[in-house]
């Protein structure tokens, strides 16, 4: 039995509320299981100076974790981002760039927030997954004012963990879990069952080839899930 009383395949209560921020193009609460963030989606027109003179734009992404968002309080990130922090931001960044023309947005950056109020496990996967969200919101908001005259999203996209706990296999890990897990992984994949990125980290020890396979099946089927969560909640 998980802590929370969850099937082993099964995903934490997940609600998005969107359009939260009034002031942002594209913007979503994500409450996952008691994990919450907040995600905003926003647009200037210029480009890194790599992209000069390319016809293309751009999207980078830069998370952080509110002070009273863990249970021993986080120090405010004053100018800086923590090494942690660093590596989420470009994990976000990387994953939505995988699914953008960015012909389509030319001298254009996209930046996505996403600012933790509340983490209990799987801050990372939920700021892709409500990060898509408020891309998309975003993107509708181009098309409508005629910014821009196509659609850049090549496909949807979401992000789920894994892991191995107590030698079971399970989707979704909340803190409790990833704690205490032999080994945990990150998937980030599109509606069409592709894989952009896979983090693993064996804490305990290695991981199995088919220990491995069963958490990629267990991630696909909450990645689906999670798509048509997104579906819904747009549709809305």
């Amino acid at each position: 039995m998980r802590v929370d009383g969850r099937a082993n395949d099964e995903l934490r209560n997940i609600r998005v509320t969107k359009d939260f921020m009034k002031n942002s193009a594209g913007s979503c609460l994500i409450e996952w299981g008691n994990t919450r963030i907040l995600v905003t989606a926003n647009y200037e027109m210029q480009v890194p100076k790599f992209l000069l003179d390319e016809g293309r734009g751009w999207l980078t992404a830069e998370y952080s974790m509110l002070p009273g968002s863990t249970i021993v309080r986080k120090q405010r990130e004053r100018g800086k981002t923590d090494s942690r922090g660093t590596e989420i931001q470009r994990l976000i960044g990387r994953s939505l760039r995988s699914i953008v023309d960015f012909e389509k947005i030319p001298g254009m950056t996209i930046t996505i927030d996403a600012d933790v109020i509340e983490a209990d496990g799987g801050t990372r996967t939920a700021s892709i997954t409500g990060g898509y969200i408020a891309l998309k919101l975003l993107v509708r908001k181009l098309l409508k004012e005629r910014i821009i005259k196509e659609d850049p999203l090549k496909s949807g996209l979401a992000a789920v963990s894994c892991g191995i706990v107590k030698e079971e296999a399970l989707l979704d890990l909340c803190y409790r879990e990833d704690s205490n897990a032999i080994a945990d992984m990150n998937f980030v994949g599109n509606e069409k069952g592709e894989i952009a990125e896979i983090q693993i980290s064996g804490e305990k020890r290695t991981v199995r080839d088919e220990e491995f396979f069963a958490l990629l099946k267990l991630a696909k089927k909450g990645i689906a899930e999670l798509i048509e969560i997104q579906r819904s909640v747009l549709e809305d």
